[in-house]
């Protein structure tokens, strides 16, 4: 898997440390059976939130590698699990 938090789409937002309002089409589609669609969405939920995570950190006191670190076990756990497909649109706040 390319590295999301690396890639130059990703640096490119410093300022961007607000969550982004959600994408339920992107979100769901994350939780697709079809493993293109699916990789797709992760990795478009990955390069939006992945900043605005790593702020909140920071701001948390955490150190710049900690922080990344957190982040990182974070996305890693959440595919772990396959959190993505069990979304449910009406649970999340809108």
């Amino acid at each position: 898997m390319q590295s999301w938090r690396n890639s130059p789409e990703h640096a490119a937002p410093r300022t961007a440390s607000v969550f982004p309002t959600t994408q339920w089409s992107v979100v769901l589609a994350a939780g697709d059976q079809r493993p293109d669609a699916a990789a797709l969405a992760i990795e478009m939920i990955c390069q939006n939130y992945w900043y605005p995570l790593y702020a909140f950190a920071r701001r948390q006191g955490f150190g710049v590698d900690e922080a990344r670190d957190l982040i990182q076990g974070f996305f890693a756990d959440l595919l772990e699990r396959k959190a993505f497909t069990k979304i449910d649109r009406e649970r999340g706040r809108q």
